[in-house]
């Protein structure tokens, strides 16, 4: 199983990001003076420190000791959960939605742990593939799982406002371990719940 967690990042210094900011749209032919952009160099600084956090958590604080005993071994499942990213190509906002489920072997982990793990690692420089797959290792060895399922299904804007220009294209990405892996029944079932 792969490693799923480093250690948090140091805070980004917003003033210094603010003065790079402010650079770029002075290279861009703007003026950072005029009204509009006054304050601009700081707003953006600002949303990347916020848009990054997840660089800034690690899985212990974003479980925070939410396991619970459970005599079952059914499957369990949180779908639709929102998720905004950025994409490392271009560092343009991609969106959209996650599924995950996963078979517990006696605990279960508190069911907005499951959202928080999935705002953790969106709130990075991601590609799609590689947060599917974060995802679904970090369930899988915190909630000492049997098996674990991800789908996520998300709007790219790098493709949709610039490149290809593809307004209406969604990618879906899955992760399927252990029993999902394994068991194309169980697979099936975690599918056909999410639908």
């Amino acid at each position: 199983m792969k490693k799923t967690d480093k250690a948090p990042a140091k805070q980004p210094d917003e003033k210094r990001i603010a003065a790079l900011v402010r650079q770029l749209l002075v290279e861009l032919g703007e003026d950072p003076e005029r009204e509009g952009l006054k304050k601009t160099p700081e707003r953006v600084a600002r949303s990347y420190a916020f848009l990054t956090r997840g660089y800034r958590q690690n899985l212990k604080s974003v479980i925070n000791g939410a396991y619970f005993t459970s005599g079952t071994n059914h499957m369990v499942i949180l779908k639709d959960i929102e998720l905004y990213s950025l994409c490392e190509h271009h560092m343009l906002p991609f969106y959209g939605k996650c599924s995950i489920g996963y078979i517990s072997k006696g605990k279960v982990l508190g069911v907005s742990k499951l959202a928080r793990i999935v705002d953790m690692f969106a709130r990075r420089l991601q590609i799609q593939e590689r947060l599917t797959e974060e995802i679904a290792n970090a369930v899988m060895a915190e909630a000492g799982a049997e098996g674990v399922g991800v789908v996520i299904h998300a709007k790219h804007l790098c493709m949709m406002m610039r490149g290809v220009e593809k307004q209406n294209s969604e990618m879906t990405t899955s992760a399927v371990l252990g029993s999902f892996r394994e068991d194309e029944k169980v697979r099936q079932e975690f599918l056909s719940l999410i639908r």
